[in-house]
């Protein structure tokens, strides 16, 4: 088919699709494991799965999903892991069409993968310091590392423990995002002439069945004075960050004081995000609170990030603060004309709207970068429908006759469809 009779500009188009089947399925599952019986969930006889040379389409760099056409069945190809296919998103599916010829169809297939309980709360160091003043008052607040748990919903981290409580008391804090933030909080003044260090055992247990849990142990080093904990301007700071933007550019700046002085009142910046890529992608000074971005972000991947900051002073003592930045799409992406099934030959007796190619067109913008309108911008006895978002059918418009011109169309051997 002539790729240069397909034009795309920015417009999209909405219709119903030809058919639509949807499936769940734990993650982990064996390879070869039944996932539906797709000919009969499509009301379609196996003959016809033979005769029409079912395959599946998908746009997937790997396919999870096998068509067996003999039985008319989906299997597992490859063992799913739902972690590593969709991170923290929910739901997670798989998206993919199955495709027939003679006459040419095509079903949209969805495989909404579930999470099962495999990954435990995990914090990112085994054990963690302070050093904190005997003069430190009741109500005190130390920032505690969050644990992370690559599972999803009651499989999630679900709470925290901290043992022993002679001194400290655990306190969460469930933030607008529904995160939670892990504080320790003195509940007792500590006395460095009785005790000059203190072991405390912080476990975070997810919701599971059965729970899995993981540790992560607290050293407190007891100092002699410092009476003011550091404190943010803002306890949420926004900034926005183009996805093009080169390394060294200074996204934002946060800024904590302490009341005290001399050496009590310096200040240390640090990022606490853990077991997720934003340590990778920013770094902050820890002296002037400023975040610089030292890698390369991509929209497409990631929307927005959250850091976690922690002001520390040289006594012990911290304050938080997060900063949320939005990551602004640029049209960095154009059009792909993907040809999902096609005809070479076509009778001259074809009746008018014959399909003989099926067309999916991607483009991995959003919004306004994103829209894609197709038509076809030659003069021809053919016509572009719209079936479905995104996914168009060649289709005759008229009764085909058997003349040189159309056979030279058809039999052309390069494509000459164009994108915008």
């Amino acid at each position: 088919m002539d790729r240069r009779m397909l034009l795309c500009v920015a417009l999209l188009f909405f219709d119903s699709a030809n058919g639509q089947v949807s499936y769940t399925m734990p993650e982990e599952m064996d390879k070869g494991s039944l996932v539906g019986d797709i000919a009969h969930d499509l009301g379609l006889d196996t003959k016809r799965f033979i005769s029409g040379k079912a395959r599946i389409y998908t746009r997937n760099s790997e396919e999870y999903m096998e068509l067996s056409r003999d039985r008319g069945v989906l299997l597992v190809k490859e063992r799913i892991d739902r972690e590593a296919l969709c991170k923290q998103t929910t739901p997670c599916a798989l998206h993919f069409q199955i495709i027939l010829e003679n006459p040419m169809e095509f079903y949209s297939i969805t495989v909404q993968i579930t999470d099962i309980n495999d990954n435990p709360p995990t914090f990112e160091r085994e054990k963690t310091e302070f050093k904190i003043s005997e003069s430190a008052v009741i109500g005190s607040k130390f920032v505690l590392e969050k644990a992370a748990d690559l599972d999803v919903g009651i499989n999630d981290l679900q709470k925290y423990e901290l043992k022993p409580t002679d001194n400290f008391a655990l306190k969460l804090q469930n933030n607008a995002d529904g995160l939670k933030h892990v504080e320790m909080v003195l509940q007792k003044a500590l006395d460095r002439e009785k005790q000059e260090q203190i072991n405390l055992v912080l476990t975070a247990v997810d919701g599971g069945e059965p729970q899995m849990s993981g540790t992560m142990q607290i050293v407190i080093t007891v100092l002699d004075a410092n009476d003011n904990a550091p404190v943010f301007t803002q306890k949420q700071y926004k900034a926005t960050v183009a996805e093009n933007s080169p390394k060294g550019t200074v996204v934002a700046t946060v800024t904590a004081s302490d009341a005290d002085e001399g050496v009590n009142s310096k200040i240390t910046y640090s990022i606490t995000n853990t077991l997720d890529d934003v340590r990778k992608l920013f770094m902050i000074n820890n002296r002037n609170g400023e975040i610089t971005l030292i890698g390369n972000i991509d929209f497409e991947e990631s929307r927005n990030f959250q850091i976690d900051i922690r002001a520390s002073d040289d006594g012990g003592l911290t304050d938080s603060c997060k900063l949320i930045i939005d990551v602004q799409d640029v049209n960095d992406n154009k059009p792909e004309i993907n040809i999902m099934s096609k005809s070479n030959v076509i009778s001259e007796n074809a009746e008018p709207n014959t399909v003989v190619t099926m067309i999916h067109i991607e483009d991995k913008d959003i919004e306004e970068n994103g829209k894609v309108q197709c038509f076809i911008n030659e003069k021809v006895e053919f016509t572009l429908k719209s079936s479905t978002n995104n996914f168009y059918s060649l289709v005759t418009d008229r009764t085909m006759q058997r003349i040189q011109s159309d056979k030279n169309l058809l039999e052309q051997p390069d494509s000459p469809l164009e994108s915008t």
